[in-house]
C-alpha cells in the first residue's frame, strides 16, 4: 500500500468559503473522502496548517518514510526558502499543487520558490489537481 501525505497550507482550511470564484465551493475534507474512496490502495494522510514551521516539521516527519508528498504551500510557495530547503532535505518526492492557475493571477504568484525541489507541479484543475498529483505517484 502506497503511503501519500497531503499537506495544505495557510488559508486553505477555508476552502468552500474562501473566494469561491477562485477556489470553488467544496471543502477539502469532503474532497478528501472522495479521494480516499477512489484510491483504496493508498493510505492518504492529511495535514493542514497556517504556520510555516509546522509545515516544515510535517515534511521532516514523513519525508523519509512515505511514498509521496502532495504539497499545496499556498502563498508560502512564493516566499519560502525554508520550505524549499525542507523539501530538498528529505528523500520522499514532493509534487507541488495549486487549485487555481497561478499564472492567470497576479504576477507575484507566477514565481515558485519550491518548484525546483519538487518532482513536478500540478495547477489549475481545481481540487482535481490533488488527484492528478496522486496519480503521478502511482504511475
Amino acid at each position: 500500500m502506497k503511503k501519500i501525505q497531503i499537506i495544505i497550507s495557510l488559508n486553505l482550511n477555508l476552502l468552500g468559503k474562501r473566494e469561491p470564484t477562485v477556489y470553488g465551493n467544496a471543502s477539502f475534507e469532503g474532497y478528501l473522502s472522495q479521494l480516499r474512496a477512489q484510491y483504496p490502495q493508498c493510505e492518504i494522510a492529511y495535514f493542514q496548517s497556517n504556520v510555516e514551521g509546522e509545515l516544515i516539521n510535517k515534511i521532516h516527519e514523513v519525508g523519509f518514510d512515505y511514498d509521496g508528498i502532495i504539497l499545496n504551500a499556498g502563498a508560502y510557495t512564493h516566499t519560502s526558502i525554508a520550505l524549499l530547503d525542507a523539501i530538498k532535505a528529505v528523500t520522499t518526492p514532493v509534487v507541488e499543487v495549486h487549485i487555481s492557475n497561478v499564472h492567470a493571477r497576479e504576477s507575484f504568484r507566477h514565481v515558485s520558490m519550491i518548484s525546483a525541489a519538487c518532482k513536478g507541479v500540478v495547477l489549475g484543475f481545481g481540487l482535481d489537481s490533488y488527484r492528478l498529483a496522486l496519480e503521478s505517484f502511482l504511475a
